[in-house]
C-alpha cells in the first residue's frame, strides 16, 4: 500500500491539509504555481517536501479533476441525449 501523500491533523497548522511528515500546507504548492512560481521555487522554499511527493500530489489532483469533469460531461450528455 502506498503511504499517504497528505494528511490533516487538527494539532498541525490548524488542521490544514499538509504534506505528510511536514508542516507545509498543500495549498502552498497550488498558491506558488498559481502565482507563476515554479515547482523548483516551491521545493527550494520548502525543502521538507520532496519533488516526488509534490509531483505525486499534482498528479492525484489532476486525475481527480479529470474524473469529476468526465463524470459531469457524461451526466450532461445523458440529460441532453
Amino acid at each position: 500500500m502506498k503511504p499517504a501523500l497528505i494528511n490533516r491533523d487538527p494539532e498541525i497548522m490548524s488542521g490544514a491539509l499538509c504534506f505528510t511528515g511536514t508542516r507545509v500546507p498543500v495549498q502552498n504548492l497550488f498558491d506558488y504555481l498559481e502565482g507563476q512560481s515554479s515547482l523548483a521555487d516551491f521545493l527550494d522554499d520548502f525543502p521538507s517536501v520532496s519533488r516526488e511527493t509534490a509531483v505525486a500530489v499534482l498528479e492525484c489532483a489532476r486525475a481527480r479533476l479529470f474524473a469529476v469533469l468526465e463524470s459531469k460531461a457524461s451526466a450532461l450528455e445523458e440529460r441532453q441525449g
